[in-house]
């Protein structure tokens, strides 16, 4: 089972991303979360929420890189 110094560092890069717009804060927050995902035994709908999160927060950084070019 992931530790609770895991869920405390997705949740650190999540807040530092929301309130800085930091990219690398984003890229460390869904490395994270694609390690949580990974977890065995891991319940389904957490594991469904890290997903869906670590996939939005990429669709932020891809848009937000097409769009400064």
């Amino acid at each position: 089972m992931p530790t609770n110094n895991l869920w405390a560092g997705v949740l650190s890069q999540l807040l530092i991303h929301q309130e800085t717009g930091c990219a690398h804060s984003a890229r460390h927050a869904i490395r994270l979360l694609d390690q949580l995902a990974e977890f065995d035994g891991l319940d389904e709908d957490v594991r469904s929420l890290c997903e869906r999160a670590s996939r939005r927060l990429e669709t932020g950084l891809e848009c937000r890189d097409a769009c400064a070019a």
